[in-house]
């Protein structure tokens, strides 16, 4: 089951957003998926993680069914 995303407006101090976007560079994450995982963890610290929290998306692509694989 897919659930739709939620779009959030944010504004931010510049020089946030500049760190933000230097430890999403260190992770190989974009900017979106390091503020969502910093609110995850946050949540969570804070024991207000909802008992339906989806799962935090897998990095990288994704992994190709069987049927789509080639064979060598």
């Amino acid at each position: 089951m897919t659930r739709e995303r939620k779009q959030v407006l944010l504004r931010i101090d510049p020089a946030l957003h500049d760190a933000l976007a230097r430890w999403a560079a260190d992770d190989l994450h974009s900017v979106n998926a390091q503020i969502e995982m910093i609110l995850r963890q946050a949540v969570v610290k804070a024991g207000r993680a909802p008992a339906n929290l989806s799962p935090p998306n897998p990095r990288g692509r994704p992994k190709k069914e069987p049927s789509e694989a080639q064979s060598d």
